[in-house]
Order: C-alpha cells, then structure tokens, then sequence
C-alpha cells in the first residue's frame, strides 16, 4: 500500500518568468522512454511481480524502496512544469469581459483603451507554440506525454521475473534517465528548471550506485567501476553539487515506509561511494519535505473555474 503525504521532496524556486518551452523540455522527464513514469511502473510492476521474494528479499526490498521514491519525483517534476506555465497566457474570464465588470468607471477606462472593443483570445498565443497539449488539452499543466507530445505507454516497461535481467535494465534506465536530465538542464537557464534537474541527478544517481551495487551482490561482478554514466560528474551541475556536498544527498538511502518494513535495505545498499568513497547510509525516514507550491487560477481555462452560488443553491433545495 502507498501512504501520500501532501509536501514534495525538492524546494523548487518561483520561475524568472512563464517558460513555455522549459516545460515542454521538462515533459521529457515526465513521460518520454527514460522519464520518471517509467522507473516507476517499472520498478512498479518488478515489485507486484517478484518470485522468490523470502529467498532474495534484499533486492526486492531495494525495487519496492525505490518505486516508492520514483512516485515522488513524479510530483517534483509536475510541480516544476506547472510552476514554469503559471502565467504563460493571459488571464482572461470569458464570465468577466475586458472592461465591462471593472469595480470603477477608470478601472473601465483603463480597460477598454487597453484591450479596445476586441472579443479577447487569451489563448491566442499558444496557437504558434510548438507543444500545444499544455493549452488545449490540460489548465497549462503537466501531462503523461514525452516532450513531442506522445503519451507515456506500458511497453516501456521491462519485468521479465528473471532478477539479474531486471537489475541489468533498471541500470541501464537509470543510466538513460540521468543522460535525459543532463540534457534538460542545459536546455534551460531558468531557477525552476535547474533545481528539479539538479535534485533529479543527485537521487537518480542513488538509483544508479544501488542497482549497480544489487548487480555486484548478485553476480560479483564490479559493475560500479563504470560510473559515472554519462561520465559528467553531478558536481559539474551547481545545484547538485551543492545537495552532494552540504547534504551528502547521494549517499543516503530513505525508507519510505514504516520502520519494521524493508528491513534488509542495508545489504546491499552499504560501503563506500564508488565516485567519492564516501559511506552509504540507509535511514529509517522519510526525506525532508516542503510545502506543494500555489498555482494561481487561470481564468481563460476555466481552471478551476467558478462556484455558481445560485447554482448550489438551487440544487441544494432539490436535495432536500
């Protein structure tokens, strides 16, 4: 069973400004073939479908820890799209005219010289945008596609029931996924994007160091003298750096799950770093937390659109 709790694992900073094209790069990280959807269904499904599991609990403790954390990194780079298309059309209400229902007759004025007699077409300008969905299909918010708009979809899953098999891929998608992140990062120069990308380097790196070390137990051979892959170091990217160096973020192992669950975690995930040397730690916690962002109203597509109070009422007297 998953328990939610309503915070998010990285403490995005408010965006220069609306960045359309950012949040269409950073769809790739959602859904595309090595995007966060797919470490979760894979490891997922690899959970639900394991064999054995009294026999190699170890490995499947480590799948089911690291589903656990792929579901929050769903969240974080939801949160970055959606920070990055708050405000990237104008806020008009089709219920609330240009310059008609303005509270003073200057409000008004003011209005109709801005805006002239015109029908207003807020969503005008997404017309010419390259990924269109975020406009016509959802309130300009994250959505389960790659970033050329193409849906998510299960073949990307890999559960073969053969562990050393399984291991292998979740490496490799792994390794893809951080390649995928890098590339976002230099996509974009803004606050938002970067520091989901950064944080996302630094626990899918976790992710990497941990399969590749569930390889090494299970087969002997040193699979960790690969790394890193691609070979930039996470300390290229200041915001990962700075998560690595102050926090030690790459080295600790969360348990997102009750203390007395999980239990052998730490036969595998355990000894030095194979980048720095540094020693892995697995603790019995949840990570640090911070409050969801607000995403204002946006009006134009009717998100979340208003209560009619009449309406209630009058359906509230049906009712009763």
């Amino acid at each position: 069973m998953i328990q939610r709790f309503d915070q998010i694992v990285v403490d995005l900073p408010e965006p220069n400004g609306p960045n359309p094209a950012a949040a269409a790069a950073i769809q790739e990280l959602m859904g595309g073939k090595f995007g966060e959807m797919s470490t979760l269904m894979n490891y997922t499904f690899q959970s639900f479908n394991f064999r054995g599991r009294e026999k190699y609990r170890p490995f499947y403790d480590l799948i089911c820890n690291i589903a656990a954390e792929e579901y929050s990194h769903i969240e974080a780079v939801s949160a970055a799209i959606n920070l990055l298309l708050s405000g990237a059309t104008p806020r008009a209400d089709r219920n609330k005219p240009f310059g008609e229902d303005a509270a003073s007759k200057k409000k008004q004025s003011a209005n109709k010289k801005k805006y002239g007699d015109a029908n207003p077409a807020p969503l005008s300008d997404p017309v010419t945008q390259f990924y269109r969905y975020h406009f016509a299909t959802s309130a300009q918010a994250a959505l389960p596609f790659d970033s050329m708009g193409n849906p998510w979809n299960g073949s990307y899953v890999t559960c073969t029931g053969n562990l050393k098999l399984d291991l292998l891929h979740n490496f490799f998608l792994e390794c893809g996924a951080r390649a995928g992140k890098s590339r976002v990062y230099e996509m974009s120069n803004d606050p938002t994007a970067r520091a989901m990308c950064g944080y996302l380097l630094v626990r899918g790196g976790v992710h990497i160091v941990a399969y590749a070390k569930a390889l090494e137990k299970l087969s002997g051979v040193p699979v960790g003298g690969v790394l890193p892959i691609p070979d930039v170091s996470n300390r290229k990217f200041p915001e990962a750096r700075k998560l690595e160096e102050e926090q030690g973020l790459h080295t600790i192992m969360w348990k997102w799950c009750p203390e007395d669950t999980y239990t052998q975690l730490n036969e595998i995930w355990n000894g030095p770093h194979p980048e720095d040397g540094q020693e892995l730690v697995v603790r019995d916690e949840m990570p640090p937390a911070f409050p969801w962002p607000e995403f204002a109203e946006e009006p134009q597509l009717c998100a979340p659109g208003e209560i009619d109070p009449e309406m209630l009422n009058y359906y509230a007297a049906k009712l009763t």
